[in-house]
């Protein structure tokens, strides 16, 4: 068997009054991230972990935030592409660990319907995607409430 394993992350400024996507779900949310789609930081990093991990570029390769195409484009397109790009390459996709930075909303309550969104997209059980979540103390952009950020780790594999 051939493994391989990527690593994802992502960004995206928080801004009132938008609504804020996380692994597919709409949060409850004064501020919502801003990006050319729907800016949800956790698929888009899991995109470029699995993307990684095929050696097939990254998101902004595929989706490039300057086409027209994906403006507001709902970011569950975008995973169910990457998990048909993976596969016609011959490979299945393991599991997934993410992390997100986040100081508001609390994202624990909203991480089992997340794995329920997630899993059918990428062909996995919800118990190969582990979502966590922290907070950054306070400091940086994450800790003033300006910003959001994921990162993620992909395993793949495939017979050799």
């Amino acid at each position: 068997m051939k493994i391989r394993v990527g690593l994802g992350f992502d960004v995206h400024q928080l801004e009132e009054g938008r609504d804020f996507w996380l692994g597919g779900v709409k949060l409850p949310s004064t501020k919502g991230a801003t990006g050319h789609s729907d800016a949800d930081v956790l698929i888009h990093a899991i995109c470029d972990a699995i993307l990684g991990a095929a050696n097939l570029r990254d998101i902004g390769y595929h989706f490039s935030n300057t086409d027209s195409r994906w403006s507001g484009m709902d970011s569950k397109y975008f995973l169910k592409e990457v998990t048909r790009m993976v596969e016609e390459k011959g490979w299945k996709i393991g599991n997934v660990d993410c992390t997100i930075c986040l100081e508001h909303p609390k994202v624990n309550p909203h991480i089992d319907h997340m794995k329920s969104v997630l899993a059918p997209l990428m062909h996995i059980d919800e118990d190969d995607i582990s979502i966590k979540a922290t907070t950054n103390e306070k400091l940086g952009y994450v800790g003033r409430d300006e910003g959001v950020n994921a990162y993620a780790v992909a395993l793949i594999h495939r017979s050799a």
